[in-house]
């Protein structure tokens, strides 16, 4: 009898992505940047959750590639704008999130766009869980610099992304100044990651490992005053 001994993979990190879409649900680019993202993570010995939205095919499923996605519908059908379907979303969100967390001990959530960040923010205050705040577009583009109720409730959250976050990864210079220039976040706060780099995933990694170091260096300050 032949006995075969598996050896368990060890993960470098454990990583959860909130997206807002996700395959088979494609809405815009995102969709498809984030399921690059997640397989090649895993490649790299990443350990990849992706929490997301569906309306129909929900829980978890794990593709053959290694991706573990959790996916959810909104518990209140009725929506007035995507403000709200947004923030009803959050509540599934957090409890998804705090769901694996205690499954796995997560070390870093990357948060794309603005929808589910008063779930990243709440995580991080509650858990001690650091994110990276990724951006993809800013509404100030999206609505033409508009002051409307919806636009400015749309960029308080985005701000409350980029000043809560250890790091926000943005994928051109030029969407770096304008960052620093709408949101006052510090240039060395951002890191540029295109997709089209040769090295896109080890600087996507380098972008995590130095949102970790910057919450154990907030950490160590906060324990000597």
């Amino acid at each position: 009898m032949l006995i075969f001994h598996l050896k368990k993979r060890e993960f470098i990190l454990r990583v959860i992505i909130f997206t807002w879409e996700f395959p088979p649900r494609i809405v815009g680019q995102l969709s498809h940047y984030v399921n690059k993202l997640a397989v090649e993570l895993v490649k790299k010995n990443v350990d990849t959750y992706i929490v997301t939205y569906h309306n129909s095919w929900i829980g978890k499923h794990e593709g053959a590639n290694g991706v573990k996605a959790y996916r959810f519908s909104n518990p209140v059908k009725a929506q007035i704008n995507v403000l709200t379907w947004g923030l009803t979303l959050n509540q599934e969100v957090a409890r998804v999130a705090a769901d694996i967390y205690y499954s796995v001990k997560v070390d870093l959530i990357d948060v794309h766009d603005w929808h589910f960040t008063p779930a990243v923010v709440s995580l991080k205050r509650a858990l001690g869980i650091p994110f990276v705040f990724s951006i993809d577009s800013l509404e100030d583009h999206r609505s033409h610099c508009s002051n409307a109720p919806l636009s400015l409730s749309i960029k308080s959250l985005e701000l409350s992304g980029v000043n809560e976050a250890e790091r926000v990864v943005v994928k051109s210079d030029w969407m770096k100044h304008e960052v620093n220039r709408i949101y006052k976040t510090p240039f060395e706060k951002i890191e540029v990651v295109s997709p089209d780099s040769p090295t896109w995933i080890d600087d996507i990694l380098k972008g995590y490992r130095k949102a970790l170091n910057t919450l154990q260096i907030q950490e160590s300050s906060d324990a000597d005053e």
